[in-house]
């Protein structure tokens, strides 16, 4: 069964872009456009709605998006079973994380599974980990690494991989907003300092509690998607940020930032892995699952 279409026509339904949609299913926009008119042809209705400039999914799109992902997972399923009782695994395992826990995590984590399985094939997508838990849960990746959120959504399970500090960076070069007294922090020492943060995601959540708690409106500076770039950010000397310490860990800018001894502490980070209760049907899933031992 060839289930290229349809995985080229989720790839493009979730960028919405050819360029990208294309990279990622290793074809031409040429054959990627082609395929998007044949699917739509076969049904006979416009699956999207596209110019020069955008593209949209038409309601039809959105229905037919459910189906794809419903038969590729159903698919899967057949698959894993028959492979199951030739006694070996086969098939594919998407796994979203930011860049920071692809080195960090990964090899560890997916070594063993490559020993045991090797005929499982993992595609590996890198982006903003305040977006990882929402891509699991609309059933756009199998898994992510992620941090622990205050509360879990329903339906998802979570192990965790190991924990971290989340802590404020300053460049290494002296700059007068920098706070004189990190450790006895005041409105005076913080109001105005411009501050780099996270658009969205717990890190973002904690430093908006932390400012709240002092009585601040944080002077924001830049916000950005994805701790890599704050880092960058920070050492280029544009203002002050919090991150998760395994990200400044494994920096190549970390010489460029300092931590400031803050206090009141942030709270740690807890980093993991997640997948919906449902997907660990599937003996694939499951079997990776499996070979993650919780910290």
């Amino acid at each position: 069964m060839d289930t290229r279409p349809l995985k080229q026509f989720l790839a493009l339904a979730d960028t919405l872009h050819f360029g990208r949609a294309s990279e990622l299913c290793h074809v031409s926009p040429s054959t990627l456009s082609r395929t998007i008119r044949q699917l739509e042809e076969s049904v006979d209705v416009p699956l999207f709605v596209r110019d020069n400039r955008h593209v949209a999914l038409t309601s039809q799109g959105r229905a037919f998006q459910a189906y794809a992902r419903e038969t590729l997972h159903r698919w899967e399923l057949l698959r894993h079973e028959l492979s199951s009782k030739a006694g070996e695994l086969a098939g594919e395992i998407s796994i979203y994380c930011s860049v920071t826990a692809s080195y960090s995590f990964l090899y560890d984590l997916l070594s063993d599974v490559r020993q045991r399985h090797p005929r499982i094939e993992l595609k590996l997508h890198t982006g903003d980990p305040a977006e990882s838990m929402g891509r699991v849960l609309a059933g756009e990746e199998d898994m992510a690494i992620t941090p622990r959120p205050r509360s879990a959504p329903a339906g998802l399970a979570f192990k965790s991989l190991t924990r971290s500090p989340l802590v404020f960076i300053a460049p290494v070069e002296q700059a007068a907003w920098i706070p004189a007294s990190p450790d006895s922090p005041s409105v005076e020492q913080w109001q105005g300092v411009p501050m780099i943060l996270s658009e969205a995601g717990l890190s973002r959540e904690y430093a908006d509690t932390w400012f709240r708690a002092l009585g601040v409106a944080p002077t924001i500076y830049a916000q950005v998607a994805g701790h890599e770039a704050i880092v960058s950010m920070v050492g280029l000397g544009f203002g002050i940020g919090v991150v998760p310490k395994i990200v400044l860990d494994n920096s190549p800018l970390a010489q460029r930032v300092s931590i400031l001894p803050v206090k009141p502490e942030l709270p740690h980070y807890d980093v993991g892995l997640c997948v919906l209760h449902h997907r660990l049907k599937s003996p694939l899933i499951q079997a990776l699952w499996d070979t993650v031992t919780e910290r």
